[in-house]
C-alpha cells in the first residue's frame, strides 16, 4: 500500500527558520527618526564643459545653498584626461556672479558666499579654473546655470550703525559706531573690525579698552597694523548696543574705512555656529 511522504523534518526546519528570523521585540533597534527638514539645503544644477586643446575635458555644476552665511555658491566638477574614461575629481576655483529678476543681486568667489537677497531665481555665471586630481588638466572658461532658492530670507540678527564727518587727507575724524544684536538668539559675544586701505598712512586708534590694533610678526614682534581695529564685545544685548568712539587720521592719501562683525549663534560645539555682517563704510572725499 503506498505510503504519503513524510514531510515533518522539512517543516520542522522551516518552522526553524522562521523563528531565527523574528527578532525578539527586545532586540530590535530602535526606529530610525526621519532626517531633519527645514535647514538649508544644497541645490545643484549642469552648468558646462571645459574643454583643452589636447581632448581634456572638466564637466562643472554649480550648486547655491542659502544659509546663515548668505547665498553660498559651488563649482563642483570631474576632470577627464587624454587616452582615458576615467574621471577625476577637480579642484575649482575662481568667481561668480548673480543676477535675480534680471538685476544684479550678488557676488562672490568660488568656493563663497555672498549676501542672500531672498528667494527667487538666480542666473548664476561663474568664470573657473579647474584642475584634476591627480594632474593633468588645467582648464578655466566660463559657466553658467539657472537655479530657484526657496530658502526664506533670515531675519537680521545684528547691525552696524556709523555717524562721523566723511573723511578728508591731513585732517583726523572721529567715527561713533553702534553694534546691535536684535535676536534673541545666540549670546552677547562678537567681533568688530575696523580697516583702512593699506599703505595711506591711514591710523585707527581708540580708548576704548575692548579694541587693539591687530599684531602682527613673529614672536617676539610687538608690531601692530595701525590702519585696523579689533574689538572684542561681549556684552550685546537686544535693547543694550555696544558703542565704540574711533580716530581715523590721514596723511596726503585718501582712504575708505569698512566695517565687519562676527558673532556667534546656538549650537555653539558645530563647525558653523554664527555669522558675519558688512557694517557700513565710511567713504573719503
Amino acid at each position: 500500500m503506498p505510503t504519503r511522504p513524510r514531510r515533518f523534518p522539512a517543516l520542522a526546519g522551516a518552522a526553524v527558520l522562521s523563528l531565527a528570523l523574528v527578532t525578539p521585540a527586545w532586540g530590535r533597534p530602535e526606529p530610525v527618526p526621519p532626517p531633519e527638514t527645514g535647514g538649508p539645503a544644497t541645490l545643484c544644477a549642469p552648468a558646462g564643459t571645459l574643454r583643452g586643446g589636447q581632448g581634456q575635458e572638466a564637466v562643472v555644476s554649480l550648486c547655491a545653498e542659502a544659509g546663515p552665511r548668505g547665498l553660498e555658491i559651488t563649482a563642483p566638477a570631474t576632470c577627464r584626461r587624454p587616452g582615458t574614461a576615467t574621471r577625476y575629481a577637480c579642484l575649482t576655483s575662481g568667481t561668480w556672479s548673480a543676477r535675480r529678476a534680471g538685476a544684479p543681486a550678488v557676488t562672490g568667489t568660488l568656493p563663497g558666499a555672498g549676501t542672500y537677497a531672498g528667494p527667487g531665481t538666480y542666473e548664476i555665471t561663474a568664470t573657473v579654473h579647474a584642475r584634476s586630481a591627480p594632474a593633468g588638466v588645467d582648464l578655466r572658461g566660463t559657466v553658467r546655470a539657472t537655479l530657484t532658492v526657496t530658502a526664506p530670507k533670515p531675519a537680521p540678527t545684528h547691525r552696524v550703525e556709523v555717524k562721523g564727518p566723511a573723511l578728508r587727507p591731513h585732517s583726523t575724524a572721529t567715527l561713533v559706531y553702534t553694534v546691535h544684536r536684535d535676536s534673541d538668539a545666540g549670546d552677547g559675544s562678537a567681533r568688530f573690525g575696523l580697516i583702512g586701505e593699506e599703505g595711506t598712512g591711514i591710523r585707527l586708534t581708540t580708548d576704548d579698552a575692548r579694541c587693539v590694533n591687530p599684531l602682527i610678526g613673529r614672536h617676539p614682534s610687538t608690531d601692530r597694523l595701525t590702519h585696523a581695529l579689533d574689538c572684542a564685545l561681549t556684552d550685546l544685548q537686544p535693547g543694550r548696543p555696544a558703542t565704540v568712539r574711533v580716530r581715523a587720521t590721514l596723511e596726503s592719501a585718501c582712504s575708505t574705512i569698512v566695517s565687519k562683525l562676527g558673532y556667534w549663534m546656538p549650537r555653539g560645539q558645530a563647525l558653523h555656529t554664527g555669522g558675519m555682517v558688512a557694517g557700513p563704510t565710511v567713504g573719503c572725499e
